[in-house]
């Protein structure tokens, strides 16, 4: 974490206004949360529609904090040691900023649709191999998580690995010039935030906000098999490294296999076949940008296949358990996309060794009002009849990927409710040892309470 007088705090976050005897105190560590105060800590309140972390900053003091940040707009700042800036929150992305450049480290920048998280993980795994690493924990991937993150990097960090989400235009923008990655990875374009975003070209040039920092030889790596993206970054004068299924692509997989413990592929072009302990064809696009990135930063083939091995997934993520009782399931509840969804229900009917496939899903949130039931209807439409012997959906647009399902699967084996403890009671009474039961949906639904039930 940050160590700095309050003399360099403030000069690094752009302040003013500190006592002179409180300039040699040192902070360790930074915090938006006074729930969370340690001794020495800086205390950054933060103003929000609802809240004002100003009307904490006393407190936190009192509990001690080294110092707190005050937006001088505001009155009566409290007794002690108080500097001054214009706004709190981008007094701390200027903090995190300046304590990015004080490092002198590598920075890879991950974003994209679906797949932003489990790139992260494999990306940091990669590179723990040869450098040490930080990378974003959790969902502080936004305007306040990454500078938080940053922060909280220790003065050796070689690589920082930052996730960067979004949900609406100039906030992948904002981030990345903050962060002024090395490498950037856009790892989709699905359907996420539409709602904002209007369109798919929208996302598309929502994620490429990525390269506004990028460093002059950086490089971006990108899904070429996404003509969005590909069209939009032929004539850019920045190095392009693309991944995808098609041998066009820098990066493509042959021989891809799945077994319960992971998937097997080899790079085209070249000879070792590679483990991944993550389930599915998706994953192994988001393996392979993995190692692009590492690889530009040096990695060799021998520690890259070494970090495969040794991946650390972020839970909730095609994460397959077996009962006592012979039961295998899927966990992928922690978020859901239609594309991520598709993706999914081709994982659970290319495993073999089951005996029947049954499939759970729930909504798919934040799709927009105008697409939201048509993208539904269209993974249920995505189903195939000879891969899944039963269909459990759960809300209102899970009802939604029922009616797609009907095109091809039989009444008798869809199972449509609104009720989750009744589909529980239900999917118990059908699911049988040897079955494998994949659970997806956005994280509102909270689905894992389906896995829980079974497991």
């Amino acid at each position: 974490m940050i160590k700095r007088s309050l003399r360099d705090i403030q000069t690094m976050a752009g302040g003013s206004g500190l006592a002179p005897q409180h300039e040699n105190t040192m902070i360790h560590g930074i915090t938006t949360d006074s729930r969370k105060i340690e001794a020495g800590t800086l205390f950054v309140p933060i103003a929000g529609e609802n809240f004002d972390g100003h009307h904490f900053a006393e407190k936190a003091l009192a509990d001690g904090a080294a110092a707190t940040l005050w937006n001088r707009s505001k009155p009566n700042p409290p007794s002690g040691a108080v500097i001054l800036v214009e706004d709190t929150l981008e007094a701390l992305q200027t903090l995190a900023s300046s304590y990015l450049d004080q490092l002198n480290l590598k920075v890879v920048g991950v974003t994209g649709s679906n797949g932003k998280t489990t790139t992260k993980d494999m990306v940091a795994a990669l590179l723990s191999t040869t450098y040490r690493v930080h990378k974003t924990q959790g969902n502080f991937n936004n305007h306040i998580g990454m500078p938080l993150t940053i922060l909280s990097m220790t003065e050796d960090t070689e690589v920082a690995v930052l996730e960067m989400g979004m949900s609406n235009f100039g906030e992948i923008e904002l981030l990345s010039n903050l962060a002024k990655p090395d490498a950037a990875i856009i790892t989709n374009i699905g359907e996420s935030h539409m709602m904002n975003l209007g369109s798919r070209e929208g996302i598309a040039k929502a994620k490429l906000e990525i390269v506004s920092g990028l460093k002059p030889q950086g490089v971006l790596i990108y899904d070429g098999e996404e003509p969005l993206l590909e069209e939009r970054v032929q004539n850019a004068s920045y190095k392009k490294v693309s991944f995808g299924a098609s041998a066009e692509n820098t990066y493509s997989p042959e021989g891809i296999r799945h077994t319960e413990k992971g998937t097997f592929f080899t790079i085209r072009g070249r000879g070792e076949e590679l483990f991944l302990p993550v389930l599915g064809k998706h994953n192994v696009g988001n393996a392979l940008a993995a190692i692009a990135a590492a690889e530009f930063l040096g990695v060799t083939e021998e520690k890259i296949s070494e970090g495969l091995k040794n991946i650390q997934m972020t839970g909730m993520r095609l994460e397959l358990t077996k009962t006592e009782g012979g039961l295998a399931v899927i966990n992928d509840a922690y978020n859901a996309s239609p594309t991520s969804m598709k993706a999914a229900i081709r994982l659970a009917g290319d495993l073999d060794g089951y005996s029947r496939k049954i499939l759970v899903l729930g909504d798919i949130l934040e799709l927009g009002d105008d697409m939201q039931v048509q993208f539904h209807r269209e993974v249920g439409e995505t189903i195939d009849a000879a891969e899944t012997q039963h269909l459990f959906t759960y809300g209102n647009l899970g009802a939604e990927i029922a009616e797609g399902a009907r095109k091809k699967l039989d009444d008798g084996v869809i199972h449509v409710y609104q009720d989750k403890q009744e589909l529980i009671k239900s999917l118990k009474q059908t699911a049988k040892a040897g079955d494998l039961v994949l659970v997806k949906a956005s994280r509102g639904m909270k689905l894992e309470e389906v896995v829980q039930a079974l497991l």
